[in-house]
């Protein structure tokens, strides 16, 4: 984008444009598409659709982190905000149908309402107040959640989103300006970098934890679809792309959480 012979790469700085947090939305997207055509063959439970819900739930995210992307490449910090809002709304439903489906599926109870009503439209999801307590509350999530929430980022990361959607503080109207010199646009790049891959690492937990199925790799089904005896314990082999996400994020940046999805799986995580 030009105005007249100056660039908004030149506007913003190189500094700006070249931010690591646009390589790790890049990472974050690849991640999300990966996981959404990878789970597609899991047979969904609970609702009449034939095919899994969180297929279509992940690469809805994935087209968000892109959103996000595109609009700190025109220097909308302030929009960005209300996306990342939007993000974290995301993974919360995605991770609240999980638990959902999963506390009240049963031989009795083959098609679970409340889901299924919001998947065919006649039914909203719960508003985020309702959807955030339902998780905490959830005794099979309890591990996880004490450990995400041993410190207050999220709740400020909320606070930060909510300032800057409904305009709080007039900063929160100037982030949006591109036009202008603002001194602090890569501390505020530094910080969305933080957020994001703090609700990252959120719904990994969360996701992973509710469904380590979802962690298989597909050499044990490629096997049986093919008519070949699977290797021995392919069946807990973990899918690369994300153990690596495992290895080189959660790990790295939240090691007792890491401990704590490790200890929950028979899925063989390195």
């Amino acid at each position: 984008m030009e105005f007249g012979n100056i660039t908004i790469e030149d506007k913003l700085g190189k500094e700006y444009t070249e931010h690591k947090v646009f390589a790790e939305l890049t990472g974050y997207s690849d991640f999300y598409e990966s996981l959404s055509f990878y789970i597609m063959s899991w047979m969904p439970q609970g609702t009449k659709s034939f095919t899994n819900l969180d297929t279509y739930s992940i690469s809805s995210i994935k087209g968000t982190i892109n959103s996000i992307s595109e609009i700190l490449r025109k220097g909308r910090i302030n929009d960005a905000y209300a996306l990342i809002r939007k993000y974290f709304d995301s993974t919360f439903i995605n991770i609240y149908t999980n638990l959902y489906l999963q506390d009240n599926f049963s031989l009795d109870n083959f098609i679970v309402k409340q889901i299924d009503n919001w998947r065919i439209g006649t039914e909203t999801i719960p508003e985020y107040r309702i959807i955030s307590k339902y998780i905490k509350d959830s005794e099979s999530l309890m591990p996880i959640t004490n450990l995400l929430l041993k410190d207050d980022r999220y709740k400020k990361i909320r606070k930060r989103c909510n300032d800057n959607t409904h305009y709080n503080f007039f900063h929160n109207m100037l982030l949006n300006d591109n036009e202008i010199h603002n001194p602090n646009r890569i501390k505020y790049l530094d910080v969305i970098s933080f957020d994001i891959e703090s609700l990252f690492i959120q719904h990994f937990a969360y996701l992973f934890y509710i469904n380590d199925h979802f962690l298989m790799s597909s050499d044990y089904s490629d096997s049986m679809d093919l008519g070949i005896t699977p290797e021995e314990d392919s069946k807990y082999w973990v899918a690369q792309f994300i153990q690596k996400k495992y290895t080189k994020l959660i790990v790295v940046k939240r090691p007792d959480i890491a401990a704590e999805i490790k200890k929950n799986s028979k899925m063989q995580l390195e």
